[in-house]
């Protein structure tokens, strides 16, 4: 295929960033890699109905409250909500725990950006667990794309941004890509070379936060590649396994 007629890929790399890119006939890709979008990819390849993701704890319990064989789950700043259920923790949501049920999500930053694009072409969700699967995806809807980082409360991020450039990284060949952002992001992917992903994540200032909480297991958890390949899709207010 031409240059000229390839989709474009682009990243973003912050909520605060978003008024600057066309979300219109593009595919945007939630990415919260710590922990959001690794909780709802865990979720629902673990066999949850679905995710409902909320922007705050209120709308969440109340949800919570009307929806049948539902559980309320979220974070602010790393640490679980009083008033709802379960944290914000992917391995919490093993099947024999999940499988079935609604799970209700209000999360620091990746609910938030969710609800800001919702003029999107349609709205997936990115995590290391299900990369793969996602980059394939993409790769066949041949639309343009967005990579959009959560952030942390708007500022850089670099587990988000290290997704972004590793999906940047396998599939760029297959889109047009006049986005600086894409390229530093892809350059930043590049520089992990051989090390593991959470030992170049070490020096992050998200990894320092919850590993003070003592949640070192969740942060292997999500930077584990390919765990749950499953492409978690928003259809209406419900994110869903797209079948």
């Amino acid at each position: 295929m031409d240059k000229v007629d390839m989709p474009r890929l682009e990243v973003c790399f912050s909520p605060a960033l978003l008024h600057l890119y066309d979300t219109r006939d593009t595919v945007v890709v939630i990415i919260d890699i710590f922990r959001a979008t690794s909780t709802i990819t865990a979720a629902l390849h673990n066999g949850a109905k679905c995710v409902i993701p909320v922007a705050s704890v209120a709308e969440c319990i109340a949800l919570g409250n009307e929806i049948p064989n539902s559980l309320t789950a979220g974070e602010r700043d790393g640490q679980v909500v009083p008033g709802l259920q379960y944290g914000n923790s992917p391995s919490e949501y093993r099947p024999d725990f999940v499988a079935g049920k609604t799970l209700v999500l209000t999360t620091t930053n990746g609910t938030r950006l969710l609800h800001m694009v919702q003029q999107a072409d349609r709205i997936v969700i990115g995590s290391f667990l299900n990369i793969s699967a996602l980059c394939t995806y993409l790769t066949g809807l041949g639309k343009n794309v967005l990579l959009g980082c959560a952030s942390w409360k708007d500022r850089f991020n670099l587990e988000d941004t290290l997704f972004a450039g590793a999906v940047v990284h396998h599939i760029g060949g297959n889109f047009k890509i006049n986005c600086d952002s894409a390229r530093a992001a892809r350059h930043l992917y590049r520089s992990v070379g051989d090390k593991p992903l959470l030992e170049f994540l070490k020096d992050s200032s998200h990894y320092g936060r919850l590993s003070a909480y003592g949640l070192h297991h969740d942060l292997e958890y999500c930077t584990t590649p390919d765990l749950h390949p499953v492409i978690p899709v928003l259809r209406g207010r419900e994110i869903v396994a797209e079948v």
